[in-house]
């Protein structure tokens, strides 16, 4: 990369008219603009953040989580359920019924709770003794599963072992009432039929819930080499002195190197959808019933919708940087910076909420709704959109102003 850029125009001897000086300084903004690209092209580590780690790393984490994940409910489905069962021989026929529903019984441990605390097992059933008495005088007979709650991994066994006892007893309950000469119908007053509305690209949507965050750090990590090194590396290596004493504004200058980083952003992210086209193909999502389509017309709509965020992340992080010395430096600071995408999803993980209008005035938030929308095969409200793309743009705006007053200060060719 070289070190001491030329000048971009040479100062004229006479004054210009207004509109020719308005071309001077617009063709200054694109010669900075194709320097930077130019210079970011022939950098190895630019090119490969910005065209490869940028838009394959969230296809292939999210790939790799979710056909794990999917894979893994799957084999524990098909397989028997391993259950140490205490007392067994008080329920014989429960016990052959829960066999051939799919349950593996285990020997009996000394101390079952203790066992269960350990992570020795999963889980255990006790069948205390009046289970047999209980059961001939045709009352509730009780039984005890042991469990540790705080453990997430044995949720779907937990809940395969209640619906394997919950159909036991109603299949005994339906006998207890034929054996009277009464209908099982009888201890069903109500009955409910349930209608889901989710459609299999409704339901997929749900397994891509984190794609609008890794879309967003496709386009942070896209801009992020050249942001630092237009602005940090620069100052680093003492080449913006040069280019900052040139007689063209300096808003022109710094409106070339955030168009340069924003183009790089909207690179990735493009890449990255298309890297996301492809890795739906390699999810067994067909197994569960669900369906998960980021055809050519999703990602048309996604796009426009995300394109004022990229402005926005692009023109942040060209701030973040002007205020770092070393390439390190700025390093940290945009490490924190990919951090704030992170609360929209957290927020919507552990609090599901229903969209309304003024969400989509919260950038972030807006468009990780709206590219939710998308997925689930929704149509998207034109206020809604407009409202979010219009945000947006203020606040980059707004960032601009910022970058434009540090690039004003004559501290920013300072290297130290």
């Amino acid at each position: 990369m070289s070190v001491a850029p030329q000048p971009l125009d040479a100062a004229p001897r006479q004054p210009a008219a207004p509109g020719h000086r308005a071309g001077l300084q617009l063709r200054a903004a694109g010669i900075v603009f194709v320097k930077e690209c130019r210079e970011s092209l022939r950098d190895r580590r630019t090119l490969l953040n910005a065209l490869l780690i940028g838009p394959l790393l969230g296809p292939v984490l999210l790939v790799f989580l979710l056909r794990l994940t999917i894979t893994h409910q799957l084999a524990q489905a098909n397989r028997p359920l391993p259950v140490t069962i205490i007392g067994a021989g008080n329920a014989p026929n429960l016990v052959a019924a829960l066999q051939r529903a799919g349950l593996q019984v285990l020997p009996p441990v000394p101390d079952v709770e203790a066992a269960v605390r350990s992570q020795q097992l999963d889980l255990a059933l006790r069948i205390p003794a009046g289970f047999a008495a209980a059961w001939r005088a045709g009352r509730p007979a009780q039984v005890e599963i042991i469990f540790d709650s705080s453990r997430r991994d044995t949720g779907p066994a937990l809940q395969r072992l209640r619906a394997m006892l919950d159909r036991y007893s109603r299949v005994t309950a339906a006998m207890r009432l034929m054996t009277r000469g009464l209908a099982p119908t009888l201890s069903l007053p109500v009955v409910v039929a349930e209608r889901d509305q989710a459609t299999p690209q409704a339901r997929g949507a749900l397994l891509f819930a984190m794609l609008p965050y890794f879309l967003i750090l496709t386009a942070l990590i896209g801009g992020m080499w050249l942001a630092i090194d237009t602005t940090a590396g620069e100052r680093e290596r003492a080449s913006l002195e040069p280019l900052l004493i040139n007689p063209v504004p300096r808003d022109r200058i710094l409106a070339g190197k955030l168009l340069a980083t924003a183009t790089f952003s909207l690179a990735s992210l493009c890449l990255g959808l298309i890297a996301f086209m492809v890795a739906g193909a390699f999810l067994p999502a067909n197994q569960l019933g669900l369906s998960f389509s980021l055809s050519p017309r999703i990602v048309g709509a996604i796009l426009p919708v995300m394109a004022p965020l990229v402005l926005l992340l692009a023109t942040l992080q060209i701030l973040v940087t002007a205020f770092a010395h070393s390439v390190r430096e700025a390093q940290t600071y945009l490490g924190l910076v990919q951090l704030v995408p992170v609360i929209p999803s957290v927020v919507l993980g552990l609090m599901p909420l229903k969209a309304q209008l003024w969400m989509f005035a919260v950038p972030l938030l807006g468009q990780q709704l709206t590219v939710m929308q998308l997925l689930r095969g929704e149509a998207i409200s034109l206020p809604e959109a407009a409202l979010c793309a219009l945000v947006t743009l203020a606040l980059a705006g707004v960032v601009f102003l910022g970058a434009r007053r540090n690039y004003a200060s004559e501290r920013l060719a300072i290297t130290a």
